[in-house]
């Protein structure tokens, strides 16, 4: 571990070494392709607004995330078992290459490699990261594997596995354990033999830079886990913006940092301003937000996370047994609308078929316009209709050919 915080010191300060890493033959030009992707969550890290059915009924164990199911419910390795089978197949990655996508982000959390005293984790999911790299090759898809939870949990939500008031990432030998992590991911997915498919390993997933000890600790464990990714080859790194300014990161690994991307999450659904939008003001707001995090900026730019979702009516979307702002019944919010009909594209009228169609568009035509690419949040869900790109396909919301616009220039 030393040895590879020394190399990514030396990389950082932009030092030549004695035996510099060449290219080989990466599976993807980060400057000349563009990432249409889609995100595989809620399959190796539970999420419960994406698959409720597995929070649903519990009664009496106060089950809010993967932590507390593990932790409370006697069945829960039969229930993630069940779960890691069924909720993505081949089918699903033809179905995402056949759309014309060529990327998948796969979250994955600490746990599937390393755990903890005191973790109630239960492990098993590792094997599926291979499956799901077989399954890409086979669709020519690429995959970002993503590490999106950190012991402690890097952001105190349940994406991380562990909804917590506060944050426990930076705390005791936190970061340590998840530079191991990253090493082990390093040591076997960014070997030249997975070059082809495995096209960029992103280091933390939504780090909340406001909320932990030190924002230069989290930029340190950045150059420290950058350095464990190029100790085996130049497999592109992902930093997540954690939040900040993007200019923020232009002099972190700037000399050295051969591929080095910066992920940023854009959704307009998480204050009260933003969900009493109207439609067309979403549009707009894509349009002049895009130059903040894409500007002058030293590292590419993806928009690793996005959705269609105007509102936050998604059920448990803020936590499981917490409430929507969009309706009124999350804490300290107005009501704007009801929620009734938002989860099932069924009962979506053409307007609201088209107003979300128009904000997906203008969304494609910015992130294209100004960035390295895209990777919309989810493939899937049980119901939650505006974060379910296989709903939006199929109700013809989301444009097919994906270069296809249904409506005039949104961004001038």
């Amino acid at each position: 571990m030393l040895v590879k915080a020394l190399l990514s010191a030396l990389l950082a300060a932009g030092v030549a070494t004695a035996n510099p890493i060449t290219r080989r033959g990466l599976g993807f030009d980060f400057g000349k392709e563009v990432v249409r992707g889609v995100n595989i969550g809620g399959w190796l890290v539970l999420e419960p607004w994406i698959t409720p059915s597995i929070f649903q009924n519990r009664t009496g164990f106060d089950v809010v995330d993967e932590w507390t199911l593990c932790e409370k419910v006697p069945d829960a390795e039969s229930i993630l078992k069940a779960h890691w089978d069924n909720w993505v197949t081949l089918a699903d990655f033809q179905r995402i290459a056949n759309a014309g996508f060529n990327t998948i982000r796969l979250p994955v959390g600490y746990w599937a490699y390393k755990k903890v005293p005191g973790d109630p984790y239960i492990q098993g999911a590792a094997p599926y990261i291979d499956q799901a790299i077989t399954w890409a090759r086979q669709t020519n898809l690429k995959v970002w594997i993503d590490l999106h939870g950190a012991p402690g949990s890097q952001n105190g939500f349940d994406n991380s596995g562990q909804r917590i008031a506060t944050p426990g990432f930076e705390q005791g030998d936190t970061v340590n354990v998840t530079l191991q992590v990253i090493q082990m991911i390093a040591d076997k997915y960014a070997q030249p033999s997975y070059q082809d498919v495995v096209v960029a390993i992103e280091l933390l997933n939504e780090p909340l830079a406001s909320a932990l000890q030190s924002t230069d600790e989290l930029v340190q464990f950045y150059k420290d886990g950058f350095g464990e990714v190029r100790s085996v080859s130049d497999t592109p790194v992902i930093l997540q913006d954690a939040f900040e300014p993007a200019k923020f990161w232009n002099d972190v690994l700037s000399s050295g940092g051969d591929s080095v991307v910066i992920d940023h999450h854009e959704y307009q659904v998480f204050s009260n301003a933003d969900v009493a939008l109207t439609p067309s003001q979403h549009r707009q707001l894509v349009c002049d937000n895009v130059g903040s995090y894409t500007s002058g900026l030293s590292h590419w730019v993806v928009v690793g996370e996005w959705s269609a979702a105007m509102t936050d009516c998604a059920a448990a979307l803020n936590g499981y047994g917490i409430g929507a702002r969009y309706d009124g019944t999350f804490p300290g919010s107005t009501y704007v609308g009801s929620c009734a009909s938002i989860n099932f594209i069924e009962t979506w009228n053409q307007t609201f078929k088209d107003d979300t169609r128009g904000y997906i568009e203008a969304q494609l035509e910015a992130f294209e316009a100004h960035s390295r690419g895209w990777i919309f949040w989810n493939f899937k869900t049980e119901a939650s209709a505006e974060w379910d790109l296989f709903r939006l396909l199929d109700a013809g919301v989301f444009p097919q050919p994906l270069t296809s616009r249904k409506f005039t220039v949104i961004c001038s």
